[in-house]
C-alpha cells in the first residue's frame, strides 16, 4: 500500500477560455489511513485529508512491530539497510527522512528501508502489501509539496541503495539508469561522453534520477528539451503489490497498446515506485552563450521574450525570469557584486546552445543589440568564459536557497498564461502589504514577496519569504491563490505535484470526471488503499 493519492501533470488552457470558479475537491486520500502525532505544521493534513493541523486518528492499518523490523533486517541485510527506531531509539538517523527541505512538514517514520536491487524492491512491497503496512518511497527528498514525508509514521522506503548507470549507447543516446542515481552524477557521466541529461535543477546535487520522473520535473532545459514525458524511453516499476513492471525499452518508438510509463511520470510514487528508467539524452552542446538583462517592466520581458524566440529560435536553451526584490534578496544574503549596475524592476537570463560557436556569438550579439537598440532592455552583459557563465547563473539558481534565509518560505509552482503571469505576485504582494504583513521589523511575519520562473514554459514560481511559518499569512494565501489561478485556467501545479500540500486543492485545476478517472486508476494499481473500500 503505497500511502498517498493519485496526481495528475499539470495542463495549461488558453487565457480567452474563463470557466466557473469551483470548490476545491476533497477526497479520502491514502496518506489519511496512518495514525499519527501530527504536529501543527501549516497544512499537516489531519485524518480526514483537512489541513487543520489535528492528529489524525488510529485506523485499521497495523502498527509496525520488531517482527516487521526483522523480516526487513533478513531481507537487505540490516547495516545501513534498515534504520530502525522500533526497537531503539534512531531518532538522530531518521531526523533527514522525516523533514522535508522546506522544513515545513515533520514526519513521523520510525523505520527506514533501502532496498539494494529492484529485486529487493519488490520483496519488501509484497511484504508490506500482505502485511497492510503503508509506505512513503522516498528519493532525494528535495520536493517542495511534503509528497516525500511521511507525516503518518509510514515507513520510508529509500531508493539511495539503487543507484547505478546499467547502460549508455553514444550513438543513440540511450541511457539507463536506476533511480536512484543523483542527477548531478548522471550529467556528468554523460558530459565526458559528449552528452546531456535533458533536466537541469537547482537541487542535482541531490535530487534522484526516480524522484525526477515520479513527480516529472520541469527545471532549465525543459524550453530547448522538452518534458519527460517526451525523453523517458521505458522505465522499471515495483508496483504496490511487488509486481515488477519491466517497460524498460530504449526504443523512440513503440505503439503496441497503451503507453503505461507515462502513468508514473508525475505519479508522485502513489501508483508504484520506479526503480529503472531509460532516457533519451541528447548531444552536448558546444557552444554555449548567457546573457544577463535587466528591464523595466514585465510587459517589456514578454517583448524581449518574443524577440529571443524569433531571432534565436533553434539555439534558445533558456529564458528566465527575476524580478528585482528576488535579486534584492540574493545580494542581500551573498553580498555578492551585482552583475548590472543599479537596481532594476526586472532580470532575465537567456542562454543559448548550439554546435558552431561563431554563429551562435553572432546570433546573441544580433539579438542583444536589437533589444538594446529598441529599448526592450534597459542593460545587459554577456559572460565571456565559463567562470562567468556559472556566475550569471548563481543569480538565478540562488534564489530559492536565498529565500530561506530569515526562516520559512510558502512557495507556489504554477502555470498561468504568459499574458498574467506576473500579476499573481503584484496581486499576492498588495494583498500582504494590505493586511499589515510585510515589514522590517521582528513582528512582521512576511519579509518579501517574489517572483522568478521558466519564462518559456509559462511556469512562475511565487514565493512569500518569511521569518517563520503564520497562521494569518496561511489564511491571506490560500485558497486566494489558487482561486487566482482557476479563473484565469492555469494550473496549480507546474511543477512538484500535488505531494501534502495541494493536494485538498486539486478540484481548482481538475474537474470532478477526472479526479474520478485518476482514482479509478489508484484502485486499479493499488486495491487494498482506502479508495477500493
Amino acid at each position: 500500500m503505497i500511502a498517498r493519492s493519485c496526481v495528475a501533470a499539470a495542463r495549461q488552457c488558453p487565457r480567452h477560455v474563463h470557466r466557473p470558479l469551483r470548490s476545491p475537491i476533497r477526497i479520502p486520500w491514502a496518506s489519511s489511513i496512518r495514525f499519527s502525532s501530527a504536529s501543527t505544521e501549516p497544512l499537516q493534513p489531519d485524518a480526514e485529508g483537512q489541513t487543520t493541523g489535528e492528529p489524525s486518528s488510529q485506523k485499521h492499518i497495523k502498527f509496525t512491530s520488531e517482527l516487521h523490523v526483522q523480516f526487513f533486517k533478513d531481507l537487505l541485510g540490516g547495516g545501513s539497510a534498515v534504520i530502525d527506531g522500533v526497537s531503539a531509539d534512531a531518532s538522530a538517523d531518521l531526523e533527514p527522512f522525516n523533514s522535508d527541505w522546506m522544513r515545513k512538514y515533520k514526519g513521523h517514520t520510525r523505520l527506514v528501508i533501502k532496498p539494494g536491487s529492484t529485486k529487493e524492491m519488490s520483496k519488501a512491497l509484497k511484504y508490506c502489501n500482505d502485511n497492510m503496512l503503508a509506505v512513503v518511497p522516498q528519493g532525494g527528498n528535495s520536493g517542495l509539496v511534503g509528497g516525500s514525508v511521511p507525516v503518518y509514521d509510514e515507513i520510508v522506503i529509500s531508493t539511495s541503495r539503487i543507484n547505478k548507470i546499467r547502460s549508455f549507447d553514444p550513438v543513440s543516446g540511450s541511457l539507463v539508469v536506476d533511480a536512484g542515481c543523483i542527477l548531478e552524477s548522471v550529467d556528468q557521466f554523460l558530459a565526458d561522453k559528449g552528452h546531456i541529461f535533458p533536466l537541469d535543477l537547482g537541487a542535482k546535487g541531490s535530487c534522484q534520477i526516480g524522484g525526477n520522473v515520479a513527480t516529472n520535473a520541469g527545471g532549465l532545459r525543459l524550453l530547448r528539451y522538452g518534458s519527460l514525458h517526451g525523453n523517458v524511453l521505458g522505465l522499471e516499476v515495483v508496483l504496490p503489490d511487488g509486481t515488477i513492471m519491466d517497460d524498460l525499452t530504449t526504443l523512440r518508438k513503440n505503439n503496441t497498446g497503451y503507453d503505461l510509463k507515462q502513468l508514473f511520470i508525475g505519479g508522485e510514487g502513489t501508483l508504484g515506485i520506479i526503480t529503472g528508467i531509460s532516457v533519451h539524452c541528447p548531444q552536448r552542446s558546444q557552444a554555449v552563450n548567457v546573457a544577463f538583462l535587466a528591464l523595466d517592466s514585465f510587459e517589456k520581458v514578454q517583448r524581449a521574450y518574443r524577440e529571443a524566440k524569433h531571432q534565436l529560435s533553434e539555439i534558445l536553451s533558456a529564458f528566465e525570469l527575476m524580478d528585482g526584490q528576488s535579486q534584492d534578496l540574493v545580494h542581500q544574503v551573498t553580498s555578492k557584486k551585482r552583475p548590472l549596475e543599479g537596481e532594476h524592476p526586472f532580470y532575465c537570463l537567456v542562454e543559448t546552445s548550439g554546435s558552431n560557436g561563431e554563429h551562435d556569438s553572432d546570433k546573441m550579439q544580433r539579438f542583444l543589440e536589437y533589444v538594446m537598440e529598441e529599448e526592450i532592455v534597459s542593460d545587459g552583459v554577456q559572460a565571456q568564459d565559463e567562470s562567468q557563465m556559472q556566475s550569471l547563473w548563481s543569480w538565478r539558481e540562488g534564489i530559492t536557497e536565498c529565500l530561506g534565509h530569515w526562516g520559512g518560505v510558502y512557495k507556489y509552482d504554477v502555470s498561468i498564461p504568459l499574458s498574467d503571469l506576473y500579476e499573481l505576485v503584484e496581486d499576492t504582494r498588495a494583498r500582504l502589504n494590505a493586511a499589515g504583513l510585510i515589514g522590517d521589523k521582528d513582528e512582521d511575519p512576511v519579509v518579501a514577496v517574489v517572483g522568478y520562473g521558466h519564462m518559456g514554459d509559462s511556469n512562475l514560481h511565487l514565493n512569500v519569504a518569511t521569518r517563520r511559518f503564520d497562521k494569518a499569512v496561511e489564511e491571506k494565501l490560500e485558497p486566494f491563490v489558487y482561486e487566482w489561478i482557476a479563473k484565469r485556467n492555469g494550473s496549480i501545479s507546474a511543477e512538484h505535484g500535488l505531494g501534502l500540500q495541494k493536494k485538498p486543492y486539486i478540484g481548482y485545476s481538475r474537474s470532478e470526471t477526472m479526479i474520478r478517472l485518476m482514482k479509478q486508476i489508484k484502485v486499479l494499481f493499488d486495491p487494498v488503499s482506502p479508495d477500493a473500500r
